[in-house]
Parts: structure tokens; C-alpha cells; sequence
């Protein structure tokens, strides 16, 4: 053996090749414990290819193990969208720049690491947003997708982009499926790499992270010349946006791909960081859904209903009307403010749109009717006062709002998938006084359910056991089951994951769960207010069910355990990835955020822009508090980790 670990590559045997790559393999990417140099593995990498071009050992490399999870790095989050003109006009006076136009693809998204070398290591779908399914092999046979990237990329990367499949492709199997992007979904899942393959996927990156680029058509043209398919893509002034979604949309029957909008991006990367993102879409990017069939049906009344905020929202009930297959005789007018915009009277000519092919909505009046709308002055369902808030208007006494209680409840059955508790089921528990708030479910009892109209023996049962099944439920779950304001699944799975347990969630600050990365400020100042205002539920919830809380994971022994470091800002000396490894190898703990309990607040050398980080800022008044971690630069760092 020589001094690195490695045999003489000239002499050793095809086998004995094959069974090395796939020992550091391992240790690289499901250990996280390399004993060789990223160089070292490539000079063992490139011997068995010269050796044995065809070994399946070749098409193992990164982490490969088909339909197991993968937990993204990034959190791979929504678009946000809009229907109309105006919205588009709204969102691009956010930013400064051009913009990027491009169509957005109707497929499945997916994530794609490459290594520090350019191999392509792991592929995964979105899933969720935060966990996704390995599907490394199949990607692996997408023509599109380089296994090894045409350029040196400037350490590991990851490409984000959609699987999808072309019309001229799904032709040879139309007769056997419904749409090109169901069967797009079932090729990339297929377990047989062979089968995948013959179905013919496409791909279109569309994203690259560790890419330090200016602008988006920047990270574009390099995705390019690194061996992606180029999309189509135009780098536009704003005022000339919405020319070129109109001609997308005019040229989209003679695509050879579906696409069901058009995404625009801010161009310049700083613009892109300023904004940042919520836990649901990042605020930097857009998607313009083409709209649905579009008619025009005669407004007959103005419905009021009470959500389970509080927000009195107007549904408009008009003649029947064919829109996209489907009849549509109620449409959404979003709240009062729109009714107003739209100078909406009873007796109006209203052109609906199926918004996206799925929402009815009342976009413009064609011709005005001959009475006026009548905005309720009181809460519909019970009377209170009602509060102006911008363009909507809320009940001021949601606490015993019959409407807004039953939307509480509902919510509650629908996140944590108790099935058979419609409305107007839990409109008539509500009136018995049998269930007020979603803890009243879990003392239901069949006799007590026998009482409603329309329930006998079996459903009573089978109600009872549905309320059962949802008693022990994860803690993630169970956070997104309160309703809270921006408290959806990816926050929920981030607060589980960084903090332990329950009394944990509730006790945290501000200024820690801003420190989270993907959080920022005006979420972690939703998410506790919203905590502390359900605190109530949350007890008498608590009482009734059991929450499955994540059993803590021990560090690894190391010099560095008992000590935590996090990071933030650029870094220059080594990616923030590897310089996590390397701490939690040492014995280290890498949290998100930053608390009175954390050691080091490790900043990047970058601060070109000259900005404080949320982490930094929390970490500032930690230590002026007299409490917190020690404040460190990147050559701080090296120096404890060169001595541990």
C-alpha cells in the first residue's frame, strides 16, 4: 500500500478496484468519514473506468439507494403565483434590475448533487419540500443530465431543474397514459433503471447552488456549458415582461413540452439575497399561471363567510357556467377590497376565469348590474363588530365566532387527517355543544355521535376510530395541526429538528428562531405570537394526545464534543458544509441558530456587503445580555479545529 491508502492502481485486480471504490464510497457519502482526498478518489474512480469501463460499480457512485429519503440541504419550496396583470405589476416593484423569463415546465422536480469533482452523486425529487425519494439511478439514464460536469465546478453543487417528458416523446404512449407529467412521475420511480430509461425523460435545470454567480442568466449560461439542455430564457427590462408572457403563452400550443406558466426571476443575485423567502416561496421569484376557460354568467348575490381567522371573505353565486369541463355557479371575489376594485352590482355581466384550471374567479365586470353589493356591517355568523384591516374586513370577536371556531376545528381534522369530519358535520357537533375546539374531538363517543342526523352504528365507529388513530401524533404534525400564521410544514419540520421537543417550541424566542437559517425575522415574530396566543389549545391538546417528540441523537465522541459552532455570511476558506462536517466528525454539534447556549458564532470573511445577518444580530444581543456565544472569524475557526 502507499502512504495514502492506496495500492499500486497499475497492478491491482478489476475486483479488487471494485471493491475499493465502493469501501471510500461509502465512507464518503453515508458515513461522512473519507480516509481519502477527493484527488485520491478520482485517480481510484478514473482506474477501474480505464480498466473496466462497464463496471456496475461505476454507476454507484454518491449515494444510491433508490427511494430511500433524502433530506434537501435547501428547502426546495413552492412559487409563488399570480393570475392577473396587476399582481405581476405589484411584485416587480420589489426589486431592482432586469428580469429572467422563462416557461415554466409541467413536471417533477428534482435536486441533483454533484461532487467536488463534477461526478454526479445524488438526485432526489422535491417530496415535500425538505425531504425528497432517492432516485439517483434513474436520473443517472436522463440524456440531459451529465454524469460528470463539462466544468470544473468550484466545489460540490447542487442543480435544481424538472423532470419532464416531451409531446413528441409521450406519443409513443398516449394510448396507454393519461398526461405526459403522470407518466413522467411514474418513469422516474420505476425501480428498473432499464425501464426509466426507455421512457425517454427530459430535464431542464432551471437552479444551481454553490455557484457564486452575479446574476440568475449568469448561474443559466453556466448550467449550459457544464453539460445541462440550455432552456429558453430571456433577460428583460420590467416593462417589457409582460410582452414576452404573452408570447409564451401564444406560442404554447406549439411547444414541445407542457408548460402551465411562465416564471420570472430577479436577475441580480444581491436583489435575490435581499428579499430572501418565506417558508412557502422565495420572494425574489413568480410564477404567472396561464388562466383556465374563461365565460361570462350573470351575478345573482354576494355570499359572506367567516374563516377560521376571522376574515369575512365574499363568494360570488352566479348563473351556471362551463368553464374547463367543469359548471361553475360560485366563483371567489378574495375580500372586500376586490368587490370595491371591481365596481361589482347584482344583475352584473362577470367575466370567470378558472384560475390556473382549478379556482373559479370574478375577473372583470362586462356590464354593470342595477344594484349595489351590500357589505355586511356586522360578522355574518354571529353579529360582532366588524374590524377593518386593509382591503378585508374581521370579526372582532373570533373567540366565540361560531364560523370561526368550526374553521378552527376543521382545520385541525384536515392537517391531521381525520376523515369523515366535513363541515357540516362539525356545524352540527358545534350546535350540540358537543365539539368547540379541536380537544373536544378526543371525547367523543359513539353515543354521543348517534345524536347527529344521518349517523348510525357504523359511521358513529368508524368516527370514533378515526379520532383514535390521530391520538399519538409527530410533533411536526402536531405544530402544523394549530393553525398558526406561517407555521406550515417546512417551519414545523425545521422548529422539530433544531429544538428539543415541545416545551422548546413554546419557549423559544424571536430572536433564536430568527437565528434559524430559512426562518428571518418577520416568520419567527409570526410563529411565537401565534404560539403563545393557541398556548391555551396547546395544553388542553396536549392532555389528550400523545406528541411523538424525536429522540435526541448523542454527538460523537471528539475533542470538540460538548462545544457548538454556527456559521454564517459568505465564507472563503472552505464551504459551510464541509466546515459542518468537519466540526460534527470532531465530536461538534452545527445548529441553525444561535442561543445562549451555543459556543461559537463562526462568521464568513466575505462581508463584501457589509450587512449583519440575523444570526449575527441575535448572537450581538445574546452576548450584550451577558449571555451567548463567542464571536469568531473564519481564521479563529481554523485555528480550534487545527488544534482539536
Amino acid at each position: 500500500m502507499k502512504p495514502n491508502g492506496l495500492p499500486d492502481l497499475t497492478r491491482a485486480s478489476v475486483e479488487a478496484l471494485e471493491g475499493l471504490v465502493r469501501y471510500h464510497n461509502k465512507l464518503y457519502w453515508d458515513d461522512d468519514a473519507p480516509e481519502l482526498s477527493d484527488p485520491d478518489f478520482d485517480r481510484l474512480v478514473r482506474a477501474l473506468r480505464e480498466r473496466a469501463p462497464g463496471s456496475p460499480v461505476l454507476d454507484e457512485l454518491g449515494a444510491s439507494r433508490f427511494g430511500e429519503p433524502v433530506t434537501h440541504e435547501v428547502a426546495m419550496l413552492s412559487l409563488d403565483k399570480c393570475y392577473g396583470d396587476d399582481e405581476l405589476a405589484d411584485w416587480l416593484l420589489d426589486f431592482e434590475g432586469r428580469v429572467v423569463v422563462s416557461p415554466k415546465f409541467d413536471g417533477v422536480a428534482a435536486s441533483i448533487r454533484y461532487d467536488a469533482a463534477g461526478q454526479l452523486a445524488r438526485a432526489a425529487t422535491r417530496g415535500d419540500g425538505v425531504t425528497g425519494d432517492d432516485i439517483t439511478r434513474n436520473v443517472r439514464e436522463i440524456s440531459d443530465v451529465p454524469r460528470r460536469l463539462l466544468v470544473a465546478p468550484p466545489g460540490p453543487v447542487e442543480v435544481r431543474g424538472e423532470i419532464f417528458l416531451r409531446l413528441s416523446v409521450f406519443a409513443r404512449h398516449k394510448d396507454r397514459f393519461s398526461n405526459p407529467r403522470n407518466l413522467a412521475a411514474g418513469a422516474i420511480k420505476q425501480k428498473d433503471p432499464k425501464k426509466s430509461a426507455e421512457i425517454g425523460l427530459s430535464f431542464a435545470a432551471y437552479e444551481i447552488f454553490g455557484l457564486d454567480a452575479p446574476t440568475e442568466h449568469d448561474k443559466i449560461d453556466w448550467l449550459a456549458r457544464a453539460g445541462f439542455a440550455p432552456i429558453e430564457r430571456r433577460v428583460v427590462e420590467k416593462g417589457e415582461v409582460l410582452e414576452v408572457y404573452r408570447e409564451l403563452a401564444r406560442r404554447r400550443p406549439s411547444l414541445d413540452y407542457e408548460i402551465d406558466g411562465v416564471v420570472m426571476k430577479a436577475d441580480r443575485v444581491d436583489e435575490q439575497r435581499r428579499l430572501g423567502s418565506t417558508s412557502h416561496h422565495p420572494r425574489f421569484a413568480l410564477a404567472y399561471k396561464f388562466q383556465g376557460d374563461t365565460g361570462t354568467s350573470r351575478l345573482r348575490a354576494v355570499e359572506w363567510s367567516v374563516s377560521r381567522t376571522g376574515a369575512v371573505t365574499p363568494i360570488a353565486l352566479v348563473d351556471p357556467v362551463a368553464l374547463s369541463g367543469v359548471m361553475v355557479s360560485r366563483a371567489s371575489l378574495h375580500h372586500p377590497g376586490y368587490v370595491a376594485k371591481l365596481g361589482l352590482s347584482l344583475g352584473a355581466e362577470v367575466e370567470l376565469t378558472r384560475r390556473g384550471g382549478v379556482i373559479p374567479n370574478v375577473e372583470r365586470v362586462t356590464s354593470p348590474g342595477d344594484a349595489p353589493v351590500e357589505v355586511p356591517a356586522a360578522c355574518p355568523s354571529c353579529g360582532s363588530e366588524l374590524t377593518p384591516q386593509g382591503d378585508f374586513l374581521l370579526c372582532s370577536r373570533t373567540s366565540t365566532c361560531r364560523a370561526a371556531l368550526i374553521g378552527r376545528v376543521a382545520h385541525f381534522v384536515a392537517a391531521a387527517e381525520i376523515d369523515g369530519f366535513g363541515e357540516r358535520m362539525l356545524g352540527e357537533l358545534f350546535d350540540r355543544g358537543l365539539v368547540r375546539a379541536p380537544q373536544d374531538l378526543f371525547s367523543l363517543t359513539a353515543a354521543q355521535l348517534l345524536t347527529v342526523p344521518r349517523v348510525g352504528d357504523k359511521l358513529a365507529t368508524k368516527l370514533v376510530a378515526e379520532v383514535a388513530r390521530a391520538r399519538t401524533i409527530r410533533l411536526d404534525d402536531f405544530l402544523r395541526c394549530l393553525g398558526v400564521d406561517d407555521l406550515a410544514r417546512h417551519v414545523a419540520k425545521v422548529l422539530t429538528r433544531e429544538l428539543a421537543g415541545l416545551d422548546a417550541v413554546l419557549a423559544v424566542t424571536p430572536e433564536r428562531l430568527a437565528g434559524i437559517h430559512g426562518i428571518g425575522e418577520i416568520i419567527a415574530r409570526s410563529v411565537t405570537e401565534g404560539l403563545r396566543r393557541e398556548r391555551p389549545m396547546i395544553d388542553a391538546l396536549r392532555a389528550v394526545m400523545t406528541i411523538e417528540e424525536p429522540a435526541p441523537v448523542a454527538p460523537p465522541e471528539g475533542p470538540l464534543r460538548g462545544l457548538s459552532f454556527v456559521f454564517t455570511g459568505k465564507m472563503v476558506r472552505r464551504r459551510r458544509e464541509e466546515a459542518q462536517a468537519l466540526v460534527q466528525r470532531l465530536g461538534g454539534a452545527t445548529p441553525d441558530g444561535v442561543s445562549k447556549t451555543t459556543s461559537y458564532l463562526v462568521i464568513g470573511d466575505d462581508r463584501s456587503d457589509g450587512k449583519q445577518s440575523s444570526k449575527e444580530k441575535a448572537a450581538r444581543k445574546l452576548v450584550a445580555g451577558g449571555a451567548g456565544p463567542k464571536i469568531i472569524d473564519e481564521g479563529e475557526f481554523e485555528a480550534i479545529v487545527a488544534g482539536a
